[in-house]
């Protein structure tokens, strides 16, 4: 071969730009130099492409201005490598003329991008199931060693072969040296395969082996960049210190620093690492395969965890390195086009590429906008919707029903659930099949009870992800305050634990557990707003989620014996002073708690006001004795009847002045002004002494308001007089104690039954009318991929709140034999966790990460642009948000 002179202009490039931002069709031009054996040890022997039947075979030779063995031009003005690459023809190497080729570490490869990626794939997932070591030149710690090299290729005339020069005015200087180690022709002959295709562009495909005329040019170059892999000495910081060939030193390569393992070093130009990115550390391979971050586009962390954890998930990065775009259903009317499936499939595909830097996701977000415009502009969202989304997209887009048949639904009137399952599962995979389906699709079994009936209805549905309740979301704390009826103790607030999704008869016999009712006693519930009962628990079928938090309850203790008697409810106002435009007024305002007792269908004026006075007992102060009307009855209620007393009196019979230390007496009669009210506490008239007051209906309520002169109001307790605690008080400051729970009590919480909601009524095909059914879910079949997403957030009309609860979660071994609904499954119920997307912080304001397995037993955090080595004691947090299991085959 005769040596050039260089010049740009006498040659034409044929190589693959290795901006790593460039498209994913790009990364799959790239033609790799690898071990021919590591190549092959990948391939699948049954398959028609594998082998030596499919690529070009050359041997080297030296080029024709060498009389011996090739050596290396070596003057102080020019330092090239040349040889000759002879193609030998296919009988030659059928007849076994060549030996046996492939065998000897001479025997090297040239595949494209995407053969290169799925060998490499295949060779990492090989060593992490039998853990063994090194099997050739490029082991665990050179799965980054990629690094580029530029060869000229010239065209001989008239012969069956390629001139091939390597200069150091292309390479720099190091990538020259390895060039000359690997390159050099000794007694071991060299051979290449091709199965780029690359040189099979300089050659016409007539079988002469002849270049074509507008390329049998003696004088024309052809510039060709190789991505060597597998065959150098070592890229890595080792002992501090960074390999020389670029002549860049890292940024920080110290003891402890943080290992960023994309992004943080590297040159882009084509005499750089180009794809390899050059880190420090035996853990920190930059440019190994997956660990490449996702840059932040403005509020976009939320996609970025997701995708991390799906782009990691086992089956489905095999399926989109793979030829997945002949699966793509562009004309299914529930898909998109073919579109998402395409941007994630690049975006996979990127974020697999060896040495990538982060890549910024704007074709995905782009996508993303168009068919689901809720996660259009910056703004944070929720990582469980948009993988909802992505899941269901992907599905849809790469369905392999082009037409979906009808299919009857039918109940299971008494079949066996095993039938009756197996026939709605292949009812849905002749509608549904594809890749998600596959993998990440299981089943459950819903029962629903009618209520009036009692008709069971059976069915079968598909699942992609499982939602599980936090314990603490399935139930609700309430504070009531419990007042007694007879005035003999103090009002106390109780604490107590209801279902979330209970009825007011829970809230009662909770309440009666908690305050150890008598078996003679019931409870009378009412709510409190602005001193005074605006409404009565007394429907107890109602639901719980009519009481907001904010409300304020208080629960009469009466007794049952006198159950059917009228009921006098007294409100109290006492006369306040104050100043209005500099004059001193006064006026009377509402105070208190209202106090409840029960009374005869005939009482004077004189019993309610002893009946009043007797309730007050449990609010005096230590420094009053005031009257204490006791009941002799063995009644824990009070009853009050007429008694023969002087109408003349102001005092009723039995009552008492009893004079304090500074030698006033208590609040009296003739002190005490009572009126009657209707519901609102607007007087009606006042009660006289003497009245007789008839209470007609067993149902009537008697309204009486209670005035208070100011100077009598300090004789009592006002404090716990006026004090009624909410029904749950959030404090926004004050820490709370870290709960905790097991995954495996969410799931419990999951499947347990309940009633549905007044918004989720059930259709009875009994009845024929919507009925208010109990519910309960069972898991019948897991899919490979389980998703489980834990109900952290929770939102109404006025609040948003994020449950920080800590789930322990089982890593290694997630065992679900007991939660299998099906026992007539092979399948193995046992999982293992290989991704975590996390979220820290409050609603609207969180940031998320991910976590994700990298095989090897090593983990790592995705934070956005930024990937670190992480060990398994830092998976478990209270920020987990979806956990991605996979099965483990026994």
């Amino acid at each position: 071969m005769v040596d050039l002179p260089y010049d740009d202009s006498s040659y034409s490039t044929l190589r693959v730009d290795s901006d790593n931002n460039n498209s994913a069709s790009n990364d799959e031009q790239r033609v790799y130099f690898v071990p021919f054996r590591w190549w092959k040890d990948a391939q699948d022997p049954t398959s028609s492409e594998s082998g030596s039947n499919r690529g070009i075979l050359y041997t080297a030779t030296p080029g024709t201005s060498f009389a011996g063995p090739m050596k290396l031009i070596n003057n102080i003005f020019n330092s090239d490598l040349a040889f000759n690459l002879r193609k030998e023809d296919d009988d030659s190497l059928h007849n076994g003329e060549k030996g046996e080729v492939g065998v000897s570490g001479r025997d090297y490869a040239l595949v494209p991008g995407e053969m290169w990626l799925q060998a490499l794939k295949w060779h990492s997932d090989a060593k992490i199931a039998t853990k063994v070591g090194k099997s050739f030149s490029a082991a665990e710690d050179d799965m980054a060693d990629v690094y580029p090299l530029m060869l000229r290729l010239s065209i001989p005339r008239e012969t069956n072969s390629l001139g091939v020069k390597i200069s150091k005015k292309d390479n720099a200087v190091e990538l020259f040296r390895r060039a000359c180690k690997i390159f050099s022709i000794g007694s071991e002959q060299l051979h290449i395969w091709d199965f780029s295709g690359q040189t099979a562009l300089y050659f016409m495909n007539d079988g002469n082996g002849f270049l074509k005329d507008s390329q049998r040019q003696s004088d024309q170059e052809i510039l060709l960049e190789l991505q060597v892999y597998g065959l150098s000495d070592s890229m890595k910081c080792r002992e501090g210190r960074k390999d020389e060939m670029l002549g860049q030193p890292p940024a920080n390569c110290s003891p402890g620093a943080p290992v960023l393992l994309n992004g943080s070093y590297g040159n882009s130009n084509s005499n750089s690492v180009g794809t390899a990115t050059i880190l420090c550390g035996r853990s920190g391979e930059a440019g190994s395969l997956g660990l490449t971050g996702l840059q932040n586009l403005g509020n976009t962390c939320f996609m970025n965890s997701a995708i991390q954890c799906l782009v990691h998930t086992p089956k489905v990065v095999d399926y989109f390195l793979g030829d997945y775009t002949r699966e793509i259903n562009p004309d299914n009317p529930l898909g998109m086009n073919g579109e998402i499936a395409s941007a994630f499939g690049d975006l996979l595909r990127k974020l697999w590429a060896p040495g990538a830097t982060p890549v910024p996701p704007r074709t995905f977000k782009s996508k993303l906008a168009r068919f689901a415009p809720q996660f259009s502009g910056f703004n944070q969202h929720d990582s469980q919707e948009l993988l909802a989304f992505l899941l269901d997209g992907l599905h849809e887009d790469l369905n392999r029903v082009k037409s979906k048949p009808y299919a009857e639904v039918k109940d299971s009137e008494g079949r066996p659930d095993e039938e009756v399952a197996d026939e709605y599962w292949q009812n849905h995979l002749a509608r549904n099949d594809s890749i998600i389906v596959d993998v990440c699709q299981g089943q459950f079994k819903s029962t629903l009870v009618c209520p009036e009936c009692r008709k069971v209805s059976v069915t079968f549905d598909p699942f992609m992800y499982l939602s599980l309740p936090l314990p603490s979301t399935t139930s609700r704390t309430m504070t009531v305050t419990v007042i007694s009826t007879d005035g003999t103790l103090p009002p106390f607030p109780l604490t107590i634990t209801v279902p979330k999704s209970g009825k007011f008869e829970d809230l009662i016999q909770a309440l009666s557990v908690a305050c150890s009712l008598g078996a003679n006693e019931t409870l009378l519930v009412a709510e409190i707003y602005n001193h005074r009962i605006i409404r009565y628990l007394e429907e107890l079928a109602d639901s719980l989620s009519l009481i907001r938090d904010d409300d304020t309850l208080v629960a009469y203790r009466l007794n049952k014996d006198i159950e059917r008697a009228p009921l006098v409810v007294f409100t109290h106002q006492q006369l306040e002073e104050h100043y209005m435009l500099g004059k001193l007024t006064s006026s009377w305002k509402t105070f208190g708690i209202p106090l409840v007792a029960r009374l005869s269908d005939v009482v004077t004026g004189s019993d309610i006001h002893g009946l009043y006075l007797k309730l007050l007992n449990s609010f005096q102060t230590q420094a009053e004795e005031v009257l204490d009307v006791r009941d002799n009855s063995e009644s824990t209620a009070v009853e009050i009847s007429p008694k023969d007393h002087d109408a003349s009196s102001p005092v009723p019979n039995g009552i008492e002045r009893t004079p304090d230390a500074n030698g006033d007496s208590a609040p009296s009669v003739a002190e005490l002004q009572f009126y009657l009210t209707d519901e609102k506490g607007i007087k009606e008239s006042q009660i006289l002494m003497c009245e007789v007051i008839p209470v007609a209906g067993v149902s009537q309520r008697l309204h009486v308001l209670a005035s208070w002169p100011e100077k009598y109001v300090k004789k009592y307790d006002t404090q716990l007089f006026s004090t009624l605690p909410q029904i749950f008080k959030s404090c926004f400051f004050a820490k709370k104690p870290q709960e905790s729970v097991s995954l495996y009590k969410c799931l419990q919480a999951f499947l347990m039954e309940e009633p549905l909601g007044p918004e989720d009524m059930w259709y009875c095909p009994r009845c024929k009318e919507h009925r208010q059914a109990s519910k309960k879910l069972d898991l019948w079949r897991f899919p490979e991929i389980l998703v489980i997403h834990l109900k952290r957030f929770s939102y109404n009309r006025f609040l948003k709140n994020k449950l920080e609860t800590f789930v322990d979660f089982p890593i290694d071994d997630l065992d679900l034999s007991d939660y299998i609904g099906s026992r007539n499954s092979e399948l193995s119920n046992r999982y293992m966790l290989y991704a975590v997307s996390n979220h820290y912080g409050s609603m609207g304001g969180g940031h998320y990460t991910a976590f994700a397995h990298h095989g090897g037993g090593q983990w790592y955090e995705f934070d956005d642009s930024r990937v670190y080595p992480i060990g398994p004691d830092k998976i478990k947090t209270s920020a987990a948000y979806l956990l991605f299991y996979r099965r483990v085959v026994e």
